[in-house]
Formats: structure tokens, sequence, C-alpha cells
């Protein structure tokens, strides 16, 4: 009697299926690998922010600063002979119209016209390492050693040619949870006549109250601020005509902005393709906005940026 033969099975059925576990697993690790980057990029806070902004009201955005209107006018221009210098922060000087920025790889001060050219160099004698620079009243400008944990009030006249950091008076920001990556943000807060203080990493923020004339009073005081979403805090800039701060950040390649209450209000991306950006720009390190709303910005190693709304 013949025995009944049974199904012949594919050779290759437990090739395909050793096939597809093995294309599952490598789907699960991009996944992972996506979900690690997308979170430590805050790529998920700028998503939500992203829709948040969809339902601002009219209204609501007249009322604020509204990043996603701007456009870079002036995109990656060369500050000639600081290929070498690295360009560490930017505040708008009022009285003059011209910006101020510190140089920290080799310390000094240049003073730059609005659009980013440049007037002056002035040595920034005894400084270890300036980030910050912010500019207060009567010609006075606060200026931050990230390395020495200080921060000096230094006065700036037309005809100054160089600052001795021993000439000033100097208050000591104390220690952070990150020495290598202390205070390198500040910025002048005239109606509530104090400084605004940041910390690169962990991002934190602290203020400082002032007369604006050079004295200090009290001693600084943490903001509490859970929203401050970015990989570290470059700088700051405060809007005279909303009271909104801007804070940059270098390593999120982003530009938020806060309201008075520490909450999100819009941001934009400084990647190359968006706001009229060519290229990405290398390491934002600064940025300052004048009275008419217009946004100037520095980066690394020598780069000026200026964006404006379309008229």
């Amino acid at each position: 009697m013949a025995t009944p033969s049974r199904p012949v099975q594919s050779a290759s059925s437990p090739r395909k299926r050793r096939f597809a576990m093995r294309w599952y697993s490598w789907l699960l690790l991009v996944g992972a690998v996506g979900y690690g980057v997308a979170a430590a990029m805050h790529w998920d806070d700028r998503g939500l922010l992203w829709v948040q902004e969809r339902f601002a009201s009219m209204p609501e955005r007249e009322a604020s600063i509204w990043l996603p209107d701007y456009r870079a006018d002036i995109d990656a221009k060369l500050l000639p002979g600081m290929e070498q210098d690295e360009a560490s922060d930017l505040s708008y000087n009022p009285q003059s119209k011209t910006l101020f920025s510190v140089m920290g790889k080799n310390p000094f001060l240049v003073e730059l016209t609005l659009e980013g050219n440049v007037l002056r160099k002035i040595p920034l004698v005894g400084w270890s390492n300036p980030e910050g620079v912010a500019v207060l009243d009567n010609g006075k400008l606060a200026i931050v050693d990230e390395r020495d944990h200080k921060i000096t009030i230094v006065t700036v006249a037309a005809d100054t040619t160089t600052l001795n950091v021993a000439d000033f008076p100097q208050f000591d920001l104390g220690p952070s949870k990150n020495q290598n990556k202390a205070f390198e943000g500040v910025a002048w807060d005239p109606h509530n006549q104090r400084l605004l203080l940041g910390e690169e990493r962990p991002p934190a923020l602290f203020t400082w109250k002032s007369d604006g004339n050079g004295k200090l009073t009290g001693d600084k005081q943490r903001v509490a601020n859970e929203e401050l979403d970015m990989r570290n805090l470059s700088a700051l800039t405060i809007d005279q005509r909303t009271g909104h701060t801007l804070a940059l950040s270098a390593d999120s390649h982003m530009l938020l902005e806060i309201d008075e209450e520490g909450e999100y209000v819009s941001f934009i991306s400084l990647l190359g393709g968006f706001n009229g950006l060519k290229k990405t720009i290398p390491r934002a390190e600064g940025v300052a906005m004048d009275e008419k709303g217009n946004l100037y910005m520095v980066s690394e190693p020598n780069l000026f940026y200026r964006f404006r709304k379309p008229e």
C-alpha cells in the first residue's frame, strides 16, 4: 500500500521568516534611534510648538514678536579679520544705533553697524573668556566672563580704545552646576530694572536687580521656568515693545520667544532652507533686537545675520 505523500515545505520559508525578523528588528532599531535623536534635539517640543502656533489668533500674533514671520535679509556676512576670534554675543545700543559684540577666544569688544560693518575693535584686557554682553544705560555695558564666573560693568565712550577689567566693578556670579558650561546670556530689562542672566547647560534663567548705571543690588534670583526646553542656552535679548524674551540655542538651532509669564509664544528654526537662510547657521551665539523689531545674530566663528519682517 502506498504511503501518502506529505506536502513539501518550501526551503525558502525559514529564510523568509528570518529575513522578516531581521527587517522588523532593524525597523525597531531605526525607530528607537530616531526617537532618541528627536528627543535630544527637542524636535518633539518644536512640533508641539508648531501646532500651537497654528491655533494662535491674529490679535495674539500682533501682541507678540511672532518669529515665524521673520526672514533673513543679511545671510552669513563675514566679519573681516575675526576668523579666529569666535563671536560670542550681541547687544543693541539704542543711543548710537549700533551693535556691540564680544569675541571670546581673543577677548575684545567690537562695535558694528546695523549692516554688520565693523566700526571699531576695543581690546578687553584681563578677561579670560567673555561670552555675554548687554548695553545698559548711559554708556554702561555688562560683560559676562564664563570662565571666571564674573560680570563686569564697563563704561564705553565714543573715544574708548581699550578696556581693562581692573578699572571697573565686578560681581561674582557664583558656582554653576556645570562650571564649564556656566553663564553665557545676559540682557538688560529697563522696565523691571534688572539684568536677565542665562546659564548655558542645563539651560536656566536668573535675574539680578540693577539701576542700569553700574550698580547691582542683592543677589541673583533663579527664575522658575520649566518651559526652557532646548539643548543649551547661548544668548538672551528682551524686546522692549512687548517685554518678551528671546532665548537662543546654538545646539538646538532655534530662537525661542517667551512671554513675561515664561510661556512659549513662537520660534524660528536656524536650519538652512528655513526663514530665508540658505545654509544652517553654524553656531549661533548672539542675538539682539532694535526698537523697530529687527533681529540681529552672530555665529562662530565670524558670521553676521539680520532678520526682518516683510513690509
